[in-house]
């Protein structure tokens, strides 16, 4: 019996295997391209535009770093890449994860182990950092859900955890078009390996 197709060819030409993926098959064109075009919250959101991937990490980068400012340069490119590999498996919202079941988690951290390790980081991020990710990833998402994806702050407050900060006052989101975004997500993603080095 023929083994099913398990991988994908990249825009860079790369061909990622998803079941077994390598960290020389990841460009970070590829992902900031793929990110820029992946619409979170099922494409259910206010605007002329989607709320991309790309916009959502360069957010939680951007709330990691208020958060903690003494964060090394490291752990703030694991806040941008933090959901990276859906520029290959797609944004899925919790209940569809919660429907697929456990194998989705796994294609995730093995994707994301690949990304980690190609760009100077640990397979897996220290679990203090990766909750602090969290912490800043919750209220991305609350901040989205009262702005641009139509929930009430009550709403937003019982799914997602009110913010325990004044921070969350203080941004707004911003759409634009997935080549901005895309540009955004590059450039930052330059600018997190310049203080690496």
């Amino acid at each position: 019996m023929k083994q099913p197709r398990a991988w994908q060819r990249m825009l860079s030409g790369r061909r990622l295997d998803l079941l077994d993926p390598t960290p020389m098959d990841i460009e970070i064109e590829d992902i900031a391209h793929g990110l820029a075009f992946v619409a979170r919250w099922n494409g259910q959101t206010k605007g002329d535009y989607p709320y991309s991937v790309a916009e959502h990490s360069l957010l939680v980068e951007e709330i990691y770093g208020r958060l903690y400012p003494a964060a090394p340069a490291k752990w703030r490119l694991a806040a941008l890449l933090h959901d990276a590999p859906e520029y290959v498996i797609g944004d899925m919202i919790s209940p569809v994860k919660a429907a697929v079941g456990p194998g989705y988690g796994a294609l995730d951290d093995r994707l994301t182990a690949a990304v980690h390790i190609r760009f100077g980081l640990p397979a897996q991020i220290p679990l203090a950092v990766k909750k602090q990710i969290k912490k800043a990833d919750k209220i991305s998402a609350w901040l989205e859900a009262i702005q641009i994806a139509g929930f009430t702050a009550a709403e937003a407050d019982r799914f997602f955890g009110k913010p325990d900060t004044d921070l969350a006052q203080s941004l707004k989101i911003h759409l634009r078009p997935p080549v901005e975004a895309r540009e955004a997500y590059l450039a930052r993603h330059r600018s997190l390996l310049s203080a690496l080095a």
